[in-house]
């Protein structure tokens, strides 16, 4: 028998002042059975950056024909298509040219490193292409405080973000500073 997802529930309250973009989203995460926390947290941390009426989580790691986050618009027109970790050059080749915009977030550890230093000269020349990475340590950070159900509060200034995840019986602040690559 298959294992199911396990579902998350978090309240999201965003102040991006860099985008003038206010907004609370109530967000149901299904994490895969091969998802750990570190990753889908990552999934939450790239929705906020992107934070739009229209952003949604997709069946991500259970259907390879969808990323982990896309934003349509209202003809259905895949106007940003967001893939977490390394994707393959045809994944990459594949979100470029199904959207306008194709964002890669990943953490910023060895396994970056090693396919960034592989795959760089050939993601240069996709122009609706961005790279981002978080620091490795924030992946351990916020494994930490995932609960079933969170309060997140989100403030993004000046290229920074502070984030505030409140559970059951957890509070934490952190800071996250997010690298461009392309």
């Amino acid at each position: 028998m298959a294992l199911k997802a396990t579902i998350f529930k978090a309240d999201l309250s965003i102040t991006d002042m860099d985008r003038n973009y206010y907004n609370d989203h109530n967000l149901t995460i299904a994490r895969h059975p091969s998802e750990n926390d570190a990753r889908m947290m990552l999934r939450i941390i790239a929705f906020i950056v992107n934070a739009h009426e229209r952003l949604q989580f997709t069946k991500g790691l259970s259907d390879d024909d969808e990323p982990d986050l896309w934003q349509k618009n209202f003809t259905d027109e895949i106007e940003l298509w967001i893939e977490l970790g390394q994707p393959s050059e045809q994944r990459i080749k594949k979100g470029c040219n199904q959207s306008q915009q194709m964002m890669i977030y990943s953490y910023a550890d060895n396994s970056f490193d090693a396919w960034w230093k592989k795959e760089q000269n050939k993601l240069h020349t996709r122009k609706n292409l961005s790279v981002f990475t978080v620091p490795e340590t924030l992946a351990s950070t916020l494994e930490k405080v995932v609960q079933r159900s969170m309060q997140i509060q989100v403030t993004v200034q000046d290229g920074q973000m502070w984030l505030t995840i409140e559970g059951s019986d957890v509070t934490e602040s952190v800071e996250v500073a997010i690298e461009q690559h392309m």
